[in-house]
C-alpha cells in the first residue's frame, strides 16, 4: 500500500480525552479539513481541447464555452454553413462567417449514440457526421466534451457524498460525546467514571477508532481531488513505550541499561526517517545486487555451503562467501558475529498469496508474530508492475524478537525487493541500508536475506529461505547463548517452520468441510473465523509483550540469577482490545531438564492444568470447544471452562491457543467474558473482547542430538521455558501501583514455576 495516502492516527486530534469526553471533530482544524476536503480538482484528467479553462470557471461559463467550441468547428466547413451562396452570387468582399448551435435533432442523435458508445472510433464518427451533416472533427469534439461533462458531474456527486459522510461522522461523534457525558451508573444513578463502563465503554471506544479510520479514508480521497502533495507516513505506527514501574515509594534497583534514556537513543524504528531523493538510486542498485546474491545463495551448494557436523544443517563458508561476493554492504563490523542459515520446505499456500503476505507489512508481521515484534514501511519506492508485486521496492524497519526478556531484540533498517524471474519463480530479498545512510549504532545488519518461492501443484509452494545477518549478541543472557549462536533462535529453520505452521492455520480458518461428529468441534464457519481472529490477536499481544524490546522497560525484582522475575507496567487507555487501567506484566525464563515436547504437552493439556495453574483453585477444568489448526494435534484453539470448587465463586472461561513446530512451542491463554464469547462464537466481531494474555514460550536449549530437540521421537535435550503473566491491578489508569500488587504477582509467578518444576521432575523420574 503506498505510504503517501495514509494520515496516521497520531496526527489526528484525540477523540477521547483522559476524562472520557469525545472531541476533535468540532475543532477549527476539523472544520479546515472539511473545507479543503470537498474542493474538486476540476482539471484532473479532463480532455478539453483549445479551452483556456481555470479552476474558477463556473458551470454556466463552461456551458457557454463548450457551445461556442461546438460552433467554432464550423470554420473548417464554412461554405457548407452559408445558405444559398453560389459562386456567382458571392460578394468578393470578405464576409464574416455565420455560426449556429447544433440542432436539437443533432444533439438528440449524438446523446443517443453516446449512451451506447461514449468512445466512438474514426469510422463511427465519420458515419455519424454524414448522417447529421457535421464534420467528423465536430463530432469528435462533442464526444470529448460530453465525456468531460459526465466526469465533472460524477465528481460533483461523489464530493456531495463525501460531504454527507463527513456530516454523518460529525453527528455520530456529537452523539457519542453526549452519551459519554450523560452516562450514569445503572445501580446508583450517579455519574459513571471511566474504567467502570465495561463492555459498553469498549464498544464506544471501538466505534471512535472506526470513526478515525473513516476520517483517514475520506481525507485520502479528498487529497486525490484537491491535488495535495503526497506525504510519506509510516504504514504502522510503533507502540508507545510502557512506563517504568512506579511504586510510589521509589523503584527497585534496576539493571544498567534498563532506564528510559536507552529507549530514545537505541530505538532504531523511531530514529530512522524515509530515504532522501539522493539515496534512492543507490537503494535501487543495492536491491538489484542483493537479489542476484540471494538467488545464488539459495541455489549454490559446496563449497559455499558445507554440511554441519550432524549432517542436517548447512553451514556458510565465510571465506568462500567473501571470495564470491566481495562487495555487498561492506566488511563485518568489529565485534559482530555472522549467523547464516538456509532451509527449504513445501507449504500449503499459493505462491501469489505468499508473495502478497510477504510484501504487506501488516500481514507479514502478523504471519510471523513470534519473530517480528514491530515493523514499519517508511516509503514505497515502487508498487510493482502489471498489477502484482513484480518489481515492488519498499524501505522498511523491523524489530525481530525471541519471546523472552533475556534476549535483546534486533532492529534493522533495510530495503525489501520483490521480483518474478523467468522460470516463474518469485524472490523476496531484504538488505540493510546502514551503508547508505549510517544512523544510530545498529546491533544487527541484514546481508541479502529472504526466500525463493516456486509454484507447486494443488496450491502448494516450495520455499527456500536464506537468513544471513551480522549481529552484536553480547547482550544475550548466558541461558540463551547456545540457542542464539547456533542460529536456531533467528535462523532460516525458525522462519520456515513458523511459515509452515501459519499456512496450515490459515488453511484451517478457510476450511468449509468440517465434520460435525466430534464433540466440541466448532462447525459454524463465521464462528470459527471470529474465534481464530481473537486467538491471533491474543498471541500477537503475548509475544510482543514478553520480549526485551526497546519499547519496554523491564525492572528486575530479585537478584537470584537466572530465575530473576522481571516486571513492567503499562497504562491501558482508549484500547478496545484491553481492559482500561494499570496492567502489570511479569516474566521469568529458566531451564528444564525435560524435552520441549513433553513440556508443551504438559502445559496445554486441560487434565493437568490444576497441577500448575494456581488461579484455577482446584476446580474442574473442561474443554468446551476447540478448532484444529494443523496436522499436529497440539496446534489448536480451545475454549476452556474452569468450574470453581468453591460454590461462592463464579466459573471462569479461558481462551487458549497452543501451537508447536520444530523450533518453538507456545501455550497462550486469557480469561474472557462469557457474554462476549457467545457473540464471537456466533460470528460477531472479536475486536470487542478485551484480553490480557498470559502463557508460556518453550524453546529447545540447543543441546539435543537432532539439532533443535523437537523431533517426534522425543529426543534428549532440555527446554528453555518463559513464563509470563499480565494482570490488571487497577482499573483507574492514573492510580499508583502498590508494592503489594507487585509482591502478589511475584509470588504468583514463583509458585507457578515451582509447580511446573515439581510436576515435570516427577514425570521424568
Amino acid at each position: 500500500m503506498p505510504a503517501g495516502v495514509m494520515i496516521p492516527a497520531r496526527n489526528m486530534p484525540s477523540m477521547i480525552g483522559v476524562n472520557g469526553n469525545v472531541g476533535g471533530f468540532g475543532s477549527s482544524s476539523g472544520l479546515a479539513l472539511g473545507q479543503i476536503m470537498f474542493q474538486p480538482n476540476m482539471m484532473e484528467g479532463h480532455e478539453f481541447h483549445h479551452l483556456g479553462m481555470t479552476h474558477n470557471t463556473s458551470e454556466g461559463d463552461m456551458t457557454r464555452i463548450r457551445d461556442e467550441e461546438f460552433d467554432s468547428t464550423n470554420t473548417k466547413s464554412g461554405s457548407e454553413n452559408q445558405e444559398g451562396a453560389s459562386g456567382d452570387d458571392q460578394d468578393p468582399r470578405p464576409k464574416k462567417k455565420r455560426y449556429h448551435r447544433h440542432t436539437q435533432h443533432q444533439i438528440q442523435e449524438m446523446e443517443a449514440f453516446f449512451k451506447e458508445c461514449p468512445h466512438p472510433d474514426d469510422k463511427q464518427r465519420k458515419e455519424l457526421s454524414r448522417e447529421l451533416g457535421l464534420e467528423p472533427l465536430q463530432v469528435k469534439f462533442w464526444f470529448q466534451n460530453k465525456r468531460t461533462q459526465m466526469k465533472t458531474q460524477h465528481e460533483r456527486h461523489e464530493n456531495t457524498q463525501l460531504r454527507n459522510e463527513n456530516d454523518k461522522l460529525r453527528a455520530d461523534n456529537m452523539r457519542y460525546r453526549e452519551a459519554l457525558s450523560n452516562a450514569s451508573c445503572p445501580n446508583c444513578g450517579g455519574p459513571t467514571a471511566i474504567g467502570e463502563m465495561s463492555f459498553d465503554e469498549h464498544h464506544l471506544r471501538l466505534e471512535n477508532t472506526r470513526l478515525r479510520e473513516e476520517i483517514d479514508r475520506i481525507s485520502a480521497i479528498a487529497a486525490r481531488y484537491v491535488g495535495k502533495p503526497v506525504v510519506n507516513y509510516p504504514v504502522l505506527s510503533p507502540p508507545m513505550p510502557p512506563r517504568p514501574v512506579d511504586l510510589g515509594v521509589g523503584n527497585f534497583g534496576g539493571q544498567p541499561g534498563l532506564g528510559g534514556d536507552i529507549y530514545e537513543a537505541g530505538d532504531l524504528l523511531r530514529s530512522i526517517s524515509a530515504p532522501t531523493e539522493a539515496d534512492k538510486p543507490m537503494i535501487i542498485e543495492l536491491a538489484v545486487a542483493a537479489m542476484e546474491e540471494l538467488i545464488r545463495m539459495a541455489q549454490m551448494d559446496e563449497p559455499l555451503w558445507m554440511n554441519s557436523l550432524d549432517g542436517i544443517d548447512a553451514v556458510l563458508n565465510e571465506d568462500e562467501y567473501i571470495r564470491i561476493f566481495p562487495h555487498g554492504i561492506g566488511p563485518k563490523p568489529t565485534g559482530f558475529k555472522c549467523e547464516a542459515s538456509r532451509e527449504s520446505a513445501v507449504v500449503i499456500m499459493n505462491h501469489i498469496n505468499l508473495v502478497e503476505y510477504l510484501m504487506d507489512v501488516n500481514q507479514w508481521s502478523t504471519l510471523f508474530s513470534g519473530i517480528v515484534s514491530r515493523a514499519l514501511t517508511l516509503e514505497v519506492l515502487s508498487t510493482g508492475v502489471a498489477g502484482n508485486y513484480n518489481g515492488a521496492l519498499q524501505v522498511m524497519t523491523a524489530e525481530f524478537q525471541l519471546p523472552t526478556p533475556l534476549v535483546p531484540t534486533r532492529e534493522s533498517y533495510y530495503v525489501r525487493y520483490c521480483k518474478q524471474h523467468a522460470d516463474g519463480t518469485w524472490a523476496v530479498v531484504d538488505v540493510s541500508l546502514d551503508s547508505i545512510r549510517p544512523g544510530p549504532a545498529a546491533r544487527c545488519r541484514r546481508r541479502p536475506s529472504g526466500c525463493l518461492i516456486q509454484e507447486m501443484p494443488n496450491g502448494y509452494s516450495k520455499v527456500t529461505w536464506v537468513e544471513h545477518v551480522e549481529v552484536d549478541d553480547r547482550g544475550v543472557h548466558n541461558l540463551y547463548k547456545h540457542l542464539v549462536s547456533s542460529g536456531h533462535a533467528f535462523g532460516a529453520k525458525r522462519w520456515v517452520a513458523t511459515l509452515n505452521r501459519q499456512c496450515e492455520r490459515l488453511a484451517s480458518a478457510m476450511a468449509t468441510n468440517i465434520p460435525a461428529g466430534d464433540a466440541g468441534v466448532i462447525t459454524n464457519q463465521e464462528g470459527r473465523k471470529s474465534m481464530m481472529k481473537l486467538a491471533e490477536r491474543m498471541v500477537i499481544s503475548f509475544c510482543a509483550g514478553v520480549s526485551a524490546s526497546t519499547a519496554h522497560t523491564w525492572t528486575t525484582l530479585s537478584g537470584t540469577g537466572a530465575d530473576d522475575v522481571r516486571v513492567m507496567t503499562r497504562k491501558s487507555v482508549d484500547d478496545p482490545g484491553r481492559p482500561p487501567g494499570i496492567v502489570l506484566s511479569a516474566a521469568t525464563s529458566f531451564w528444564l531438564p525435560v524435552p520441549p515436547k513433553r513440556v508443551f504437552d504438559f502445559l496445554r493439556d486441560e487434565n493437568t492444568r490444576n497441577e500448575w495453574d494456581i488461579l484455577s483453585n482446584g476446580g474442574v477444568v473442561q474443554e468446551m470447544a476447540h478448532i484444529a489448526n494443523g496436522r499436529d494435534t497440539g496446534n489448536c484453539v480451545s475454549l476452556i471452562r474452569v468450574n470453581s470448587a468453591n460454590s461462592s465463586q463464579s466459573n471462569m472461561l479461558i481462551l487458549q491457543e497452543s501451537c508447536t513446530d520444530q523450533t518453538a512451542s507456545f501455550v497462550i491463554y486469557a480469561p474472557v467474558d462469557i457474554v462476549a464469547m457467545n457473540v464471537v462464537l456466533n460470528g460477531g466481531d472479536p475486536d470487542y473482547v478485551a484480553l490480557l494474555p498470559s502463557g508460556f514460550a518453550i524453546f529447545p536449549d540447543g543441546t539435543a542430538a537432532h539439532g533443535v530437540g523437537m523431533d517426534e521421537s522425543g529426543s534428549t535435550g532440555g527446554s528453555l521455558l518463559t513464563v509470563a503473566f499480565q494482570i490488571l491491578v487497577d482499573s483507574v489508569p492514573t492510580a499508583k501501583l502498590s508494592l503489594g500488587s507487585v509482591a502478589t504477582v511475584n509470588n504468583l509467578i514463583a509458585c507457578t514455576v515451582e509447580r511446573i518444576k515439581a510436576s515435570l521432575s516427577c514425570e521424568s523420574a
